[in-house]
């Protein structure tokens, strides 16, 4: 199952420089590796925001609710999911 993400984060301004650069460490190796796993397909940053536009590709809600509640940074963010269904008009014979 495909679903659009699209994640605000929101680090308090009061939390040490040293405590947010450890946490988005691990969450930038988190990421990479769901990207290889092929479960985290696609990742933009939206431009002037510290926000991001991301398309998994897993086998079920409870799937991508489990990876997003381990993402290091989730308690400091707000997502808006989208589940995706291939469209009818589409010329591509797979969801590449």
């Amino acid at each position: 199952m495909l679903y659009h993400v699209k994640m605000d984060v929101k680090i308090p301004l009061d939390m040490p420089k040293e405590t947010a650069d450890a946490i988005k460490a691990t969450e930038k190796a988190y990421s990479q590796e769901l990207q290889r796993q092929g479960k985290w397909r696609h990742l933009w940053r939206i431009s002037g925001q510290y926000a991001n536009i991301s398309i998994f590709d897993v086998d079920n809600h409870e799937e991508l609710h489990t990876i997003l509640q381990g993402l290091p940074l989730y308690p400091y963010m707000s997502l808006e999911i989208t589940p995706l269904n291939r469209h009818p008009s589409s010329i591509k014979e797979d969801d590449s």
